[in-house]
């Protein structure tokens, strides 16, 4: 395969992560760019490239724009892609997070974030049916995400939750068949000295910042480990992210944490960019940057190990069990987050309706941009 212009390349995905609204239907964007309109990868390529992404933590599209780098130019194609991709997403926020630093108490401000915090309710009930409809088969499904919210509503680690839920996996699911899409040609490109080098120099970012200043190392630790563990697409880092930032290290309330989402679905890119939100509020410029950067290396060195091994890993049965464990896990997750913003929320009626219209417009497959759009100037005019 010829490498591209990595100029190319960079500005392709700017371009792309500039308009990349619609979750995960910035895939199919993905796909017209790579395949149809630039022919860098084939069908076959591309499909095999969504397989392992669907299968591995991080948001689906980011790691879609990162495999397209990395088949097309290798690792650096990968950082390339990957930056270009997320680099619109990260400004946008840093100015958001800005003005929400500086006016944030102003009563149009409050207004509009009462009717998005709503919004947020809606998203969530909403993506908490799309992962139960996608994962939920049987009736152990049903019955490990019902105990997974139960364990987080008694106040249980979720990273413990989704680690246990990754050996019951095993356990419970052993004896299915496992089902094997597309692809089969392999993608060994790297030899394990990339890994090596990549091992090291992830352990020696860590080292220098807890050097330089510990309030940064916590911050880049909690995006490594949120992403690490976020299967599932984007929303599956949102639980992981609420009980480090809010319930454990206590950088912002449950309100705050609600209004970064908010910001972060009016930003082009996956939802997981809300950690420049996090990461400003709790260090300014170099705690976004460095926030943003943590989050999203840990889904590229993921890829980065997968790759090689992906065609093994697809077939394996432990492999299948596992991550069928752990999506059905962040079912029970995205159910506790429901419930746990649906409280955050003083309801009255005039509330409750406008909730049940969002979630009408979300099931009837409008944009989420859209959706918060619209809901700026009402919320502006209901909740004044």
């Amino acid at each position: 395969m010829q490498k591209l212009s990595y100029s190319k390349l960079f500005f392709a995905f700017l371009k792309l992560g500039a308009g990349a609204f619609g979750g995960p239907a910035l895939v199919e964007y993905i796909r017209k760019l790579s395949v149809e309109q630039n022919s860098w990868l084939d069908d076959d390529d591309f499909n095999e490239g969504v397989a392992l992404c669907q299968s591995i933590p991080g948001a689906t599209a980011m790691q879609m724009a990162t495999y397209v780098g990395l088949r097309t130019n290798g690792i650096s194609g990968a950082v390339l892609s990957c930056s270009g991709f997320v680099l619109p997403a990260f400004l946008l926020m840093l100015v958001f997070s800005a003005l929400y630093t500086h006016f944030h108490d102003f009563p149009h401000i409050i207004s509009i974030f009462s009717g998005l915090n709503i919004i947020i309710v809606a998203i969530m009930l909403k993506a908490t049916y799309s992962f139960g409809k996608t994962s939920l088969k049987d009736h152990k499904d049903i019955g490990l995400a019902i105990i997974s919210a139960g364990l987080l509503w008694i106040g249980a680690n979720p990273f413990l939750v989704v680690s246990g839920a990754a050996l019951l996996g095993i356990l419970a699911f052993k004896g299915e068949d496992v089902v094997v899409k597309s692809g089969g040609r392999g993608t060994a490109l790297f030899h394990i000295k990339y890994i090596l080098f990549f091992s090291v120099a992830l352990v020696s970012a860590f080292v220098f910042l807890y050097f330089f200043s510990m309030k940064l190392f916590q911050l880049s630790l909690v995006m490594f480990k949120v992403n690490l563990f976020a299967f599932g697409g984007g929303y599956g880092a949102l639980p992981l992210m609420l009980h480090e930032v809010v319930h454990v290290r206590e950088w912002m309330n449950n309100k705050t944490f609600m209004d970064a989402i908010a910001l972060g679905q009016i930003t082009p890119g996956p939802i997981i960019i809300t950690s420049a939100f996090v990461g400003y509020l709790v260090n300014g410029l170099s705690g976004a940057i460095v926030s943003t950067i943590s989050v999203f290396t840990s889904s590229f060195f993921v890829m980065i190990i997968a790759v090689p091994f992906f065609e093994k890993l697809r077939i394996s049965r432990y492999f299948y069990s596992i991550t069928r464990g752990v999506l059905v896990t962040f079912t029970g997750l995205l159910l506790y987050v429901s419930f746990n913003f649906t409280l955050a929320i003083q309801w009255d009626i005039i509330k409750i309706i406008f909730a049940f219209l969002v979630l009408v417009a979300l099931f009837k497959k409008i944009n989420i941009f859209y959706v918060v759009l619209a809901g700026i100037p009402i919320s502006i005019l209901l909740f004044r």
